[in-house]
């Protein structure tokens, strides 16, 4: 009999703590519920809510993962509890107990940690008026319905989230509001690239009237990464005072039924944790895509700056259910590449671009010569340019059976989702392919088919921290797998871009991920190889370069690097190429300036990537007898 009563003193006083917390510290909130779910088998075509009723084991194990990694806020498994989505699946009549249970499990989860519960309320999944049929009066009773049970069920404040139109978002607050007036509420709109909501409008007037409705906090949430979404937060910190929240997808969405299921880098999500934070953002958290991994590195990246409040970071340490990683391999017993890269020497790198067939013997017989002259590996790209060519993989593992040479794969995220990503390299370690680099890919409208999908579930630095966890013998559900993969962890770097510090905060993500060495794109500037070299070293995120050498072929050729690839090329190298009068002039002085590069890359890389323009490996060979190590051909 006396329950609600308890209830409703334990709300007053959780709300005044949050909103006193709120207003002077950040509290970190708690990260996806389908992302876990799907990974855990349950099928798309599921009510994931009403597993509140028929596996509360699973969800309450989820929000116990989340808590463990340090998550002050947990939200309750209800964003679709709402009679319009349950009725999809003859769930209408099962509001209040699906809401009700979780809200309990939620509750049962943090029984034993300082936390909050948010009752979370997302979008009805049909079109109110005046784009749809269902009236403001039908979706303030929905929303009022879903919420009064939320409130029964214990929960501290409401998070109302992914709303893309105002109209919608209005009536879920005015049902809040009839249901607690002093429950804090926190609305959040999910936008598109520009910041703008779904509906069109931009921060300016979704913030106006959101503040008008009597939201405590606001906030955007789910449909962008954390670069669009941080761009939006700065400009809606200008239009109000209010509290301010953010819940970005962990990277570029993928909506199934309004939930968008796939990984990206905690590294990542936590570097833009700390910028969210310094934006003035105080409720940070994680949307699509997040799991315990994510927020448990967002709470080691936020910790230094906290003021602590309430935490339940004392019940992290200790815990016995975080993922067992096994030791890495050493660098230097996973290949010869990683051996001479750990001893600190000079490697020697030679590009062997895959047939647009399936002929490997220029390719085969290649290699075979880069090795008899001391090439220490070759590195094979896969598919450059976006063209369709024959799989770099088969042609590593082909290459290191038939020649005997380390292979270098580049692996990609263009064709690939996570799921293809893990097979991929699972396999590749089973052959014995060790060495990578990761790279984000050429997007099909730069190749031969512009009509095709890309994926891009991760970039090269979700991909690397992919690889970092394999090689540690964990899933990317944090699962063990038992023997960790031995791959050495390479990544691409570009010392000549314009924007010089975005790539270098770039590449301060990709070491923190795992990077263990990297290979930049063809240097014609040694200034700006210089100047990179310089920031990293600063940065303290140094690790051993390869330096990109390309033997120019022509005047045409050092003009397509420079203007459409983005390769810093001097005017002083294009006049050089302009005045060779015929094509061997032309090779040979690429050949001189190759060299140059090269001799005076030496003193400040630990090695050199030579690739070989039109599959001339002998190109390649003179630029690196400019060492005066290589052997003369067998």
């Amino acid at each position: 009999m006396h329950e609600p009563v308890f209830i409703l003193y334990s709300q007053k006083y959780m709300a005044a703590d949050f909103l006193a917390r709120i207003k002077h510290s950040p509290v970190l909130c708690d990260g996806a519920m389908g992302t876990l779910l799907y990974a855990k088998g349950i099928f798309i075509n599921r009510s994931y809510d009403e597993l509140n009723l028929s596996q509360p084991d699973l969800i309450r194990g989820i929000h116990h993962d989340y808590l463990q990694a340090g998550a002050e806020i947990i939200e309750t498994n209800t964003f679709g509890a709402n009679s319009f989505r349950l009725g999809r699946h003859s769930l209408a009549d099962k509001v209040r107990d699906v809401n009700r249970a979780g809200a309990r499990l939620a509750r049962e989860a943090a029984k034993s940690f300082d936390v909050w519960v948010a009752g979370s309320v997302g979008p009805l999944g049909t079109r109110i008026e005046p784009l749809g049929k269902t009236s403001f009066q039908e979706a303030r009773a929905a929303f009022r319905q879903q919420i009064e049970a939320l409130v029964e069920g214990g929960v501290d404040l409401l998070i109302l989230e992914t709303f893309g139109y105002l109209e919608e978002i209005h009536q879920a607050m005015l049902a809040a509001r009839e249901v607690s007036a002093s429950l804090p509420l926190v609305a959040q709109v999910t936008i598109d690239e520009d910041g703008n909501c779904l509906d069109g409008s931009d921060p300016q007037t979704f913030v106006a009237k959101l503040e008008e409705w009597g939201a405590d906090v606001i906030g955007c949430n789910c449909s962008v990464g954390p670069v669009a979404m941080l761009d939006a937060m700065e400009r809606v910190r200008a239009a109000t005072s209010l509290p301010l929240a953010a819940q970005p997808n962990a990277g570029i969405p993928r909506s199934v039924e309004g939930r968008n299921i796939y990984l990206c880098s905690p590294e990542y999500m936590a570097s833009y944790a700390r910028k969210f934070v310094a934006a003035g953002v105080r409720l940070v958290g994680g949307c699509c895509g997040t799991t315990p991994e994510h927020i448990r590195v967002m709470k080691s990246a936020l910790r230094a700056s906290e003021a602590r409040g309430r935490t339940a970071s004392a019940h992290v340490a200790g815990s016995q259910s975080a993922p067992m990683a096994v030791p890495a391999v050493p660098l230097e017993n996973r290949s010869p590449l990683g051996a001479r890269l750990a001893r600190g020497e000079f490697v020697t790198m030679v590009e062997i671009v895959p047939p647009k067939g399936i002929d490997i013997r220029k390719e085969v017989e290649g290699a075979r010569f880069l090795k008899s002259v001391g090439v220490d590996a070759v590195n094979i790209p896969d598919s450059p340019r976006a063209s369709a060519r024959m799989s770099n993989q088969a042609l590593s593992l082909l290459i290191q059976r038939e020649v005997g040479i380390d292979a270098i794969l580049h692996y990609t995220c263009r064709d690939r989702n996570v799921l293809c990503i893990q097979s991929d390299l699972l396999g590749a370690a089973a052959v014995g392919i060790r060495n990578l680099i990761c790279i984000t890919g050429d997007p099909p409208k730069m190749g031969n088919y512009p009509d095709a999908t890309a994926v891009f579930d991760v970039d090269a630095i979700g991909l690397v921290n992919i690889v970092h966890n394999l090689n540690r013998g964990l899933d990317l559900g944090g699962n063990p797998i038992g023997t960790g993969t031995g791959f050495v962890i390479g990544v691409g770097a570009n010392p000549g871009l314009t924007d010089l510090d975005e790539e270098i905060r770039r590449f301060e993500y990709k070491v923190e991920a795992g990077a263990e060495y990297a290979v930049t794109q063809p240097v014609f500037d040694l200034r700006l190889l210089e100047n990179f070299l310089e920031r990293i070293e600063k940065a303290h995120c140094r690790i051993p370069v390869v330096a990109g050498i390309w033997p120019l072929v022509s005047v045409r050729n050092a003009e397509f690097m420079k203007n459409e690839l983005r390769v810093s090329v001097p005017d002083a190298i294009l006049e050089r190429m302009a005045r060779a009068q015929t094509p061997e002039l032309a090779r040979a002085e690429g050949v001189a300036i190759a060299r140059e590069m090269l001799i005076s890359a030496r003193q400040m890389a630990q090695g050199a990537q030579v690739s070989a323009p039109q599959g001339r490996y002998s190109s390649a060979v003179d630029v690196l007898e400019a060492l005066g190590a290589t052997k003369a051909p067998k």
